[in-house]
C-alpha cells in the first residue's frame, strides 16, 4: 500500500495554520516550478481558473507551465481573508510582463477546499488584470520567495 500523501498544515485550520498555509502556497507559486506546486493539490483536485478548468495534477502542472511561459517575471502576494473548517479564503494580486514588456497587476480571491489529508482537493479562482506601467510596479524582490520583511498586500492598500 503506498504511503498516504500529506501536507501540514492539516484542517480544521486555526487561525495560526491558515495563515501558514497560505504563506506555502504563494511560496510555492512564486517558484514557478509547475511540479512542485502540483503536490500541494490532492490526485483529483478541481480548478477554476479563470475561464480554464482543470481535474488532477496532470491538468494542473500544464495548466502552470502555460501560464508562467506568458506571465514572466511573476511576483506574487497572498492574504488570507477567511477560514472555517477546511476551508479558507484568499486574496491576492501578482506582477508580471509578457513577452512584449507590457507590465499588469493581477488581482483575485480564490476559495480553497482541502482533504483531511491538508491536500487542496478544490480551487477557484476569480482574477482581474490591470495593465500598468513598468515604473508603477510594487513587487521588487528576487524571483523566488517573498522576502518575510517585505510588505504583505494589505500594505499597498490593494
Amino acid at each position: 500500500m503506498p504511503p498516504v500523501e500529506t501536507r501540514p498544515p492539516l484542517p480544521p485550520f486555526t487561525l495560526e495554520s491558515a495563515t501558514q498555509k497560505v504563506r506555502l502556497a504563494e511560496d510555492g507559486w512564486n517558484s514557478r516550478d509547475p511540479q512542485k506546486v502540483s503536490l500541494g493539490y490532492s490526485s483529483q483536485s478541481c480548478w477554476r481558473n479563470r475561464a480554464e478548468f482543470a481535474v488532477g495534477r496532470e491538468q494542473i502542472v500544464a495548466l502552470l507551465q502555460r501560464k508562467w511561459t506568458r506571465e514572466l517575471d511573476y511576483r506574487l502576494i497572498k492574504e488570507l481573508w477567511a477560514f472555517g473548517g477546511n476551508r479558507i479564503a484568499v486574496r491576492f494580486a501578482y506582477e508580471s510582463h509578457d513577452d512584449a514588456g507590457n507590465w499588469f497587476r493581477s488581482f483575485g480571491n480564490e476559495n480553497w477546499e482541502f482533504d483531511d489529508n491538508g491536500l487542496m482537493a478544490v480551487r477557484h479562482a476569480c482574477i482581474n488584470d490591470l495593465p500598468i506601467r513598468g515604473d508603477d510596479r510594487k513587487f521588487f524582490w528576487p524571483l523566488g520567495r517573498r522576502p518575510d520583511d517585505h510588505p504583505g498586500l494589505s500594505s499597498f492598500g490593494f
